[in-house]
């Protein structure tokens, strides 16, 4: 058994149109049985889609309509596998946390103009 939840209508292509939807499905099974399979089924349309929701953490992506009709099928097959592993191993190696305001995290020593730059 496992969990299908549509990114988008099915054949669109309009990628995850709603991440937070996916966040809370895999909250919800996730929280009973981590090994419960979330798999987006529908709405995928090129590869930054599938890396989009295996990064949420889903287990899988099911394809079709983005590689049948793709210009070239066999290269979109290809960023497709190459978008879900990368979106895999961003999940596990989990993401820093979003920030309102910015926050460098270079030193200011050597930087031209610094404190200590300076005569």
């Amino acid at each position: 058994a496992s969990v299908m939840p549509a990114g988008s209508p099915i054949g669109s292509g309009q990628g995850v149109l709603n991440p937070n939807n996916l966040r809370l499905c895999l909250e919800y099974l996730k929280d009973g049985d981590p090994a419960y399979p979330v798999i987006v089924d529908a709405g995928v349309g090129t590869a930054s889609d599938v890396a989009a929701a295996m990064e949420l953490g889903v287990d899988g992506v099911l394809l079709n309509t983005a590689i049948a009709h793709a210009a070239r099928p066999l290269e979109m097959a290809r960023a497709m596998k190459a978008a879900c592993q990368a979106g895999r191993l961003a999940f596990r190696a989990g993401r820093m946390p979003r920030r309102l305001h910015a926050n460098a995290s270079s030193p200011d020593e050597g930087r031209i103009g610094s404190p200590s730059d300076r005569p």
